[in-house]
């Protein structure tokens, strides 16, 4: 059976209408399906009405108790079981999910090395219960996962939702034929990032290295597309990164860049 890992991000989460787009894509692909989705603007927004200060290092969140308590409230609550009210409305049977959620994905608290992140969460393909998964899936259940996870004792973590869209893609693509699915606001990987005509239809892992030191993919694409090819290397069928926007219903293989072995 084939399984589509779907991860969307803010640009897609922050516009009504872009999501109205996506989840009516999402619905129509065939087989099994699992969404997984990170927070958008929601949460800075609701932050800087707290009063709660968002603390960056090099890109990333710092999760103090408080940002903690904030990013729950958000990704868990009210944007997850937004979605999840949408696909039903669309008739798709769709649960919302944390990693909390019948021990389905289990993390390690970051440990503080220069910097400590506070609660943030690690994982692996080996943190996800499959057969839980499985379970939901078979009963005919989409499961809805957002970005947080938990550590088995009590405590939530923040996680990030690209690495929980590889691991569970790397995890049940033992069960099924899996394919995993970046969504973002880009029509793929460009090779030149200001013209969406430059779109790369297709990168072996064998090219990634070459594509990366000309400069091509650098940024916030370096650890999306590392994550990529550790899932095909690990299982995964292919990945596929593109413009939510463009999600084919018809054949994937059009949709943006895909990445194989």
């Amino acid at each position: 059976m084939r399984l589509y890992i779907i991860k969307i991000g803010g640009n897609v989460i922050d516009s009504s209408e872009k999501l109205q787009e996506f989840l009516k894509d999402f619905v129509a692909l065939p087989g099994y399906k699992i969404l997984v989705h990170g927070g958008g603007k929601a949460a800075t927004k609701l932050a800087a009405e707290m009063g709660i200060e968002a603390k960056m290092v090099e890109g990333r969140r710092i999760t103090d108790l408080e940002t903690l308590r904030l990013v729950t409230m958000v990704y868990a609550g009210l944007i997850n079981k937004n979605i999840v009210a949408q696909l039903q409305f669309r008739n798709c049977n769709a649960i919302g999910m944390t990693g909390a959620d019948g021990n389905a994905i289990r993390a390690k608290k970051r440990p503080v090395k220069e910097i400590d992140y506070g609660f943030v969460g690690d994982i692996d393909e080996s943190s996800v219960s499959e057969q839980v998964i499985k379970t939901l899936l078979e009963e005919g259940l989409v499961p809805v996962f957002s970005a947080i996870t938990h550590d088995g004792e009590g405590q939530l973590l923040n996680t990030n939702a690209d690495t929980i869209a590889s691991a569970l893609a790397v995890a049940l693509s033992g069960v099924y034929e899996t394919s995993l699915v970046y969504c973002f606001e880009k029509k793929g990987v460009l090779r030149d990032v200001d013209d969406d005509f430059s779109l790369i239809s297709e990168i072996k892992s064998s090219e990634y290295e070459s594509l990366k030191g000309q400069g091509i993919i650098a940024g916030g694409m370096i650890p999306k597309l590392h994550n990529a090819f550790e899932a095909i290397k690990n299982g995964v069928k292919d990945v596929y990164i593109g413009k939510a926007e463009e999600l084919s219903t018809v054949n994937l293989k059009v949709f943006g860049t895909r990445l194989i072995e």
